[in-house]
């Protein structure tokens, strides 16, 4: 149970360093989807537009070295919203029910009765909780309701194929069918018949996800100016399919060399890839700039704690060119990949007041580390979790030295990958599902941040420890598809 009247130490310590008018912030953490390390100006993007995330970052913190919880959405939601890792996480995979069609939606494998997200740590701090982007946690249906699972308010996909398009027939608003004016339309078409007649034009509809979301986020914080409320915003950009509204498109046309995408690599076609990929983060980063703006407007901004980061890597499909507009830096891999370019990520933070301006962390952090954080920040103590708490380094203290021993990942996907981050050093072994003996390769990201140098032979040592810190953080799942370490469990064995 959540005690609001702890005396947890820890967190004691923090609040210690925060004026009293400050204990209660409202708190917006926003998610993009499939964003690469390096997409935002702030982050070295030389060819695509985020004014306002990097203005995030000139009046905030920059974090160099922050991770998502594992490499695809529904899983890096569930541990986000869980502060649990990849070996003891209820959801490690896309385990997608239903189908594609309107009527076959079925969204994902939903979270159980009796979850505890940091939603349920925020309403029982007395904030109001709005979640207004992609849900992948199950539907209105089941257990996996955002309603039932920590949030007063939910807008958005519930179902992340539905997410696939931009101009879906619906989203839903608290368990209700919200239709939009948009033709049925497939993105799934097969690429034979999308070559020989692409219709560019008949992927383009009339309300666009992204800016239904920008007017609910506007709503949201505007009713709920009187009272500390806390606002998750999972934006679906810049996930296939490329779809972005013509007059954003128009901003990029003719500043690349591109050809038309027809549907080779899935997804639809699409006569601008390159100009509607960097058209779909640019607007993104608009509707960003709505909700800092209405922040501002209503006289919230020394009081909110705005937050930023997406749930995985660069894509590899739909058209989408990372190498071309270098999505993930010098990082090796993308999304499904346990390799950095499939699990580091930008992470913004601005308080002001709190949070220095134009600082730059270099802590080793995880997504799975909010449940602490945000307890930390209201002083309460956090249920069970395997996160460390942010908030000293947000509010200028070293936490560089802390003893945090490593970041432990485990993803089912993909042939079976397990990692860890011990200090400088990055363990990852691949094709686990298919070789139970799959070696350890080791780097060390201080010198080889491209992780091209494996070093396993020269430290044995290392390796021993990491081979005992995957046996101690792994638990048996509950569907045999997601078990591909403990060989009696596993699918392979059964």
């Amino acid at each position: 149970m959540l005690l609001l009247n702890s005396n947890d130490t820890k967190a004691q310590q923090s609040q210690n360093l925060l004026p009293e008018k400050s204990r209660r912030p409202n708190i917006v953490y926003i998610y993009a989807d499939d964003l690469g390390y390096a997409e935002l100006g702030a982050y070295g993007q030389q060819k695509i537009k985020t004014p306002n995330l990097d203005r995030l970052a000139k009046e905030g913190m920059r974090f160099t070295q922050h991770y998502t919880s594992t490499p695809v959405c529904a899983p890096a939601r569930c541990m986000l919203l869980t502060g649990r890792n990849g070996g003891r996480s209820y959801i490690r995979g896309n385990y997608e029910l239903g189908d594609f069609a309107d009527n076959l939606e079925g969204g994902q494998m939903p979270l159980p009765e009796g979850t505890f997200t940091i939603g349920h740590l925020m309403q029982r701090a007395g904030y109001k909780t709005g979640a207004i982007g992609k849900w992948g946690l199950g539907m209105h249906s089941n257990t996996g309701d955002p309603n039932k699972q920590g949030f007063d308010y939910f807008y958005g996909y519930l179902d992340q194929k539905q997410a696939h398009n931009y101009y879906p027939t619906h989203l839903w608003e608290n368990g209700k069918w919200d239709k939009l004016n948009n033709p049925v339309m497939d993105v799934h078409p097969k690429p034979a018949e999308a070559a020989k007649n692409p219709n560019f034009d008949s992927y383009i509809g009339k309300d666009y996800a992204l800016t239904k979301m920008g007017d609910k986020a506007v709503q949201f914080i505007k009713e709920n100016k009187s009272k500390p409320f806390f606002l998750y915003l999972p934006f679906v950009a810049p996930h296939v399919s490329l779809q972005a509204p013509p007059e954003a498109v128009q901003e990029y046309i003719g500043q690349f060399k591109e050809e038309p995408y027809l549907a080779q690599n899935g997804y639809i076609p699409v006569k601008y890839p390159l100009s509607t990929y960097a058209a779909m983060i640019t607007y993104l980063d608009k509707q960003i700039g709505r909700v800092l703006e209405v922040i501002k407007q209503q006289g919230m901004d020394e009081n909110t704690i705005i937050m930023f980061s997406s749930d995985n890597g660069a894509t590899f499909n739909g058209g989408v060119q990372a190498k071309f507009f270098n999505s993930v830096g010098p990082l090796r891999g993308l999304k499904m990949d346990l390799y950095e370019g499939g699990i580091r990520e930008p992470f913004l933070a601005r308080w002001p007041g709190k949070i220095a301006p134009g600082k730059v962390s270099d802590l080793v952090s995880v997504q799975y580390d909010m449940m602490a954080t945000l307890a930390d920040i209201l002083g309460v103590k956090a249920p069970a979790n395997d996160g460390i708490s942010m908030l000293p380094t947000f509010l200028g203290k070293d936490q560089l030295q802390q003893k945090r021993p490593y970041i432990y990942f485990e993803y089912p996907e993909k042939g079976g990958q397990v990692a860890i981050r011990m200090g400088n050093w990055k363990g990852i072994r691949t094709n686990v599902r298919q070789d139970k003996d799959a070696p350890w390769q080791l780097y060390n990201l201080s010198t080889d941040i491209s992780e091209n140098q494996n070093v396993a032979a020269q430290h044995p040592d290392i390796i021993k420890q990491f081979a005992a810190i995957a046996q101690k953080e792994h638990r048996c799942p509950h569907i045999k598809e997601w078990e591909f370490i403990d060989a009696k469990f596993s699918s392979k064995a059964n």
